[in-house]
């Protein structure tokens, strides 16, 4: 443990590619160790966005005077509580995810962070300043003309940092980058700044060998067509959801686009949003890779010995 961090107030971060069990383990863990969970998923933030984005099923219960969702009677913090049609950045969820972890340990239980957002992760465990340079309309008008790989090309230009890490896919995030870095002069990758720690954290990883994953991918989204994935999709873009939201430009939704234009066929969506989801859980095991504090579990056993121990100590 850390010198400098051993009197702060204790965390445990749990983050694993997409189908490796966060959810489930965050539940079993936070029931073990008396825990609330903050959702540490860009994508499950949002409201009526619950099949394509495999939100855990759960039901909003008071608690004193607040609404707070319940998965399996565990507290859930950060969960679809955001419009589809708003943005919601890093620097907000560590602005959100510190509040409610200050207000967890004040009612004496142990905050879980669990997810596969690996910014969000990183901007509150590392107490980063995040530059907030606003939208700039005309800027991101222009860029709305470029394909996806012609606005790689130019971050690649600007920021191979970022470039090289980003969703090359997700043509919001990628005007994102190129707007902070060109309002700013500066690489968006250069302007997160670590401030002191806050938090004495435990970092947990879930290791899953990666043809388990691509079954477990392919299932999952096998199940989510069943559930009714095209028409939770077909609900938003009758709802005037459009496909620039940063929800809506999400894996899971965007790969309809094309089918709902008569451009493809439904096989070939399923085709695409497997791969990609495959790709992405590829960058997700890379990101989390480089971080050397992370403690890697292949069961649920060893990673309750570790809060226990992290806990105890």
């Amino acid at each position: 443990m850390r010198k400098e961090t051993s009197s702060l107030p204790k965390i445990i971060v749990l983050v694993g590619p997409t189908t490796s069990g966060k959810t489930d383990w965050g539940v079993k863990l936070a029931k073990k160790f008396d825990g609330e969970v903050i959702s540490a998923d860009s994508r499950q933030i949002y409201k009526y966005m619950n099949i394509g984005t495999a939100k855990p099923a759960g039901e909003w219960k008071y608690v004193g005077l607040r609404r707070v969702f319940h998965v399996e009677g565990v507290p859930h913090h950060l969960i679809d509580f955001l419009n589809p049609g708003k943005t919601f950045t890093a620097a907000e969820f560590r602005d959100r995810a510190i509040k409610h972890i200050k207000s967890i340990t004040r009612a004496g239980a142990v905050p879980f962070v669990v997810g596969g957002t690996g910014l969000y992760v990183e901007a509150l465990v590392s107490n980063y300043t995040i530059p907030r340079i606003p939208a700039n309309k005309k800027l991101r008008e222009s860029f709305e003309e470029k394909t996806p790989a012609e606005l790689l090309a130019l971050l690649g230009k600007l920021d191979p940092d970022t470039a090289a890490s980003i969703d090359p896919h997700n043509k919001r995030r990628l005007i994102r980058a190129l707007e902070v870095c060109i309002l700013s002069g500066d690489q968006f990758s250069k302007q997160k700044k670590k401030g002191e720690p806050i938090f004495n954290v435990l970092k947990l990883g879930i290791s899953v060998p990666r043809e388990v994953l691509h079954e477990r991918i392919d299932s999952r989204i096998d199940g989510m067509l069943t559930a009714g994935l095209l028409s939770e999709v077909q609900f938003l873009v009758k709802h005037r959801y459009g496909w620039n939201l940063p929800s809506m430009s999400g894996i899971g939704y965007r790969q309809f686009k094309s089918y709902l234009a008569g451009d493809c066929t439904l096989e070939q969506v399923i085709t695409q949003l497997k791969k990609d989801t495959k790709k992405y859980a590829k960058r997700q095991a890379t990101w989390f890779k480089r971080d050397k504090d992370i403690v890697w579990c292949s069961d649920i056993a060893s990673a309750e010995a570790a809060v226990k121990k992290f806990l105890t100590s």
